[in-house]
């Protein structure tokens, strides 16, 4: 998903679920609003919180992206049949010049 189109996304009455993978550390120096904190370890050991339904659309985002393609071969060997990578990842957010939180 493209970072303008998950802007736009997120605004909407049914919004996907925003899975930043990142370690603590990174999502507490700026995090996309309303993004869920999930390492990729979490997922990896069922501790991240996610939506039950398993056709939710989910938006998957690290740094790069390497975790965040962790993440998403996971989250669809767990079931979830609706998961996108956010294009350019949060480097390309930030490059973008969109909103962060802190």
């Amino acid at each position: 998903m493209q970072p303008h189109e998950l802007l736009k996304a997120m605004k909407a009455k049914n919004p996907p679920v925003l899975l930043d993978v990142r370690n603590s550390f990174e999502f507490r120096r700026g995090y996309i609003s309303g993004a869920v904190h999930a390492p990729t370890w979490k997922i990896l050991l069922k501790l991240a919180k996610l939506p039950q339904d398993r056709d939710t659309q989910l938006v998957v985002t690290c740094e790069l992206g390497p975790r965040a393609g962790i993440a998403q071969a996971l989250l669809r060997a767990y079931g979830y049949r609706n998961v996108v990578l956010l294009v350019g990842q949060m480097a390309g957010w930030r490059r973008s010049g969109l909103p962060l939180e802190r």
